[in-house]
């Protein structure tokens, strides 16, 4: 009996040493566990200048920025013409002209005139809405003389157009972060860097909405460049130059007058042929006549 009783008991004695280091083992993983949920504590703050800002800032910008949506934008297209026409009168074909301008809703940009020894000359720059521009070159092709010379020109300018557009849209961007920037500066110094950011950004928005505006009035307005021409009868008696070109135009003036002498002859060219026909059946007469 004894011997029974000695095993059992340092049996018993192990199994409760085991369950205590059990739960002692299992009370310290608790508390490793505890402290791994608690957070690290924060790195210390630095400062950082503004020109790292800047730059920063700068680079998420451009992360940021993108292309504005693809709208469809209209074709441009800017016309320009340039007509020369010959005139009997100045005055008679310039109220022709105002009435065609009138009719096709445009106006005259400028005026010019030039009076010479040898001709009249009349300038005119005339703006007229795009879709009138075909109907008012062909009112003056067809009404008021003899066309000398005529050039018309079609320039698309879509392209340029779509390529400012999105630029200006981007430095639109650009400003407004800056002027963020501006707002949580801290030295003068980096005010004055945002602030010279800023005028270069509004000089270049500037420039960029002027050149929209230009292609815009080129686009809606078509410009035609017209000449009304009056050349002038020149003589040596009336010409008030210098004596070496009244020479040449006296040279001239008798040269003209040749020629026409002889263009005149030519025109009677059918009584030239009659004057043989004449001649012969005269001869025949006389012929016949000395035989009787």
């Amino acid at each position: 009996m004894k011997k029974i009783f000695i095993p059992l008991s340092l049996l018993l004695l192990f199994s409760c040493n085991k369950s205590e280091n059990q739960e002692e083992v299992k009370t310290q993983l608790m508390e490793v566990i505890s402290e791994d949920k608690v957070p690290p504590p924060p790195p210390p703050k630095q400062e950082v200048p503004i020109s790292a800002m800047v730059s920063a800032k700068e680079e998420n910008i451009e992360l940021k920025v993108s292309a504005p949506e693809n709208n469809v934008i209209a074709k441009k297209i800017i016309k320009n013409g340039e007509i020369e026409i010959q005139i009997a009168e100045i005055r008679e074909a310039q109220n022709q002209t105002t009435a065609i301008v009138k009719k096709n809703n445009a106006y005259i940009q400028t005026e010019r005139f030039v009076n010479t020894d040898i001709d009249e000359r009349l300038f005119l720059t005339i703006r007229v809405p795009h879709k009138n521009f075909d109907g008012l070159v062909n009112s003056f092709s067809n009404g008021i003389g003899s066309v000398l010379s005529k050039s018309i020109s079609s320039d698309d300018v879509t392209e340029e157009y779509t390529d400012v557009s999105i630029k200006l849209g981007n430095k639109k961007i650009y400003l407004e972060k800056y002027r963020d920037m501006l707002r949580s500066a801290k030295t003068t110094k980096d005010m004055l860097e945002i602030q010279e950011n800023i005028r270069e950004l509004e000089d270049e928005i500037d420039v960029s909405e002027g050149r929209l505006r230009f292609i815009d009035d080129r686009v809606n307005y078509s410009t035609l460049n017209l000449v009304l021409y009056k050349e002038k009868v020149r003589s040596s008696t009336t010409s008030n130059i210098g004596f070496r070109s009244r020479f040449g135009d006296s040279f001239t003036e008798g040269w003209n007058s040749f020629v026409t002498f002889f263009l005149g002859i030519i025109s009677f060219w059918p009584f030239l042929l009659l004057i043989p026909i004449i001649i012969l059946i005269w001869r025949k007469w006389q012929k016949s006549r000395l035989k009787k």
